[in-house]
């Protein structure tokens, strides 16, 4: 049921026929499937019976793994709940790119395992771009061993605008409200302290937040090492709160990462990405820790939806 690529096809061939057919195949293999994403980092599920959110909530949990949910997460996107475990993907207009990017890897807490799904795929553009993390990071240290230590040795800090009420125009529009599920300044600011993050509140009652030093490598259950960070979607596509704003990350120490090793690594990322192409139901498996996604600009007459269920280990 294999093609061997990446990402790797999982045709069902209709063989399985109804969603609860689908929901005991899915028990009964699953811990072969979760050893063919361990070694392939993404796959994706293609002609299974998923209609509506409810299904592919079912498919998801039918894997066991815990629940990640979006009013537990610190992600800066706004979403839409459409099930307690599946939300809508980022609703960022059409016309905005979402570069590649580990899924909350700027954030203290991110989750272990992605789970996609098309409803209905855009007419034109709209495809997921997926690179391992873990070739990219094999590639830039090899050619660029002084940065590549650099951001073992340092990590990295984030600088993240918070806006007061939800902006759906921006890709990072989520408010702190939302963000931090608090309701007053006071609050906001115990939960930021408890997260170790900096904060400046702002005139428009947004707030500036800075990270704590984040780890921008990671340590694979296999023994590899992943580049996990937000250092390309960050440099290409974080909004700044001004020109003379510092940048959206940093090294951990502050300093500034290099133009040209963000260069380098976008250059060996484009050579590594896999552009997706969605089929209606498709649903799409992603090792958050090994591969980033995003996605490509789009348009046309159909709404492109792309539905999302977020997960950890235990």
């Amino acid at each position: 049921m294999t093609d061997g690529l990446f990402p790797l096809l999982i045709d069902n061939g209709k063989d399985v026929s109804d969603i609860g057919a689908l929901q005991t195949w899915i028990k009964a293999c699953r811990n072969d499937l979760k050893a063919q994403l361990a070694e392939a980092g993404a796959m994706v599920f293609r002609g299974f019976p998923i209609q509506t959110p409810e299904h592919f909530d079912t498919f998801a949990e039918a894997f066991g793994y815990s629940p990640f949910t979006y009013a537990d997460s610190l992600s800066n996107a706004v979403r839409v709940n459409l099930t307690p475990r599946v939300f809508t993907a980022n609703e960022a207009p059409p016309d905005i790119e979402i570069y590649l990017h580990h899924e909350m890897a700027q954030t203290p807490v991110s989750p272990e395992k992605l789970f996609f799904c098309c409803l209905t795929p855009a007419d034109q553009g709209g495809e997921t771009p997926l690179c391992r993390s873990d070739r990219l990071w094999s590639e830039f240290k090899a050619k660029h061993p002084r940065w590549a230590q650099q951001f073992r040795a340092l990590g990295v800090k984030y600088r993240m605008q918070m806006p007061n009420e939800d902006n759906p125009a921006s890709g990072q529009g989520r408010s702190w409200r939302s963000t931090l599920s608090v309701q007053t300044r006071r609050d906001a600011e115990q939960k930021l302290g408890l997260l170790g993050y900096r904060w400046q509140w702002q005139q428009d009652d947004g707030i500036a937040t800075e990270t704590p030093v984040l780890p921008a490598v990671k340590l694979l259950p296999d023994g590899t090492e992943s580049f996990y960070n937000q250092v390309i979607a960050a440099n290409l596509g974080w909004q700044r709160a001004s020109g003379s704003a510092p940048p959206p990350v940093t090294f951990g120490d502050e300093s500034a990462i290099p133009e040209a090793a963000i260069n380098a690594l976008v250059e060996s990322a484009t050579s590594l990405t896999k552009p997706m192409v969605w089929q209606s139901g498709d649903v799409a498996l992603i090792d958050n820790h090994r591969v980033m996604h995003g996605r490509y600009p789009y348009s046309g007459d159909r709404i492109r939806k792309v539905i999302v269920s977020l997960a950890k280990e235990s």
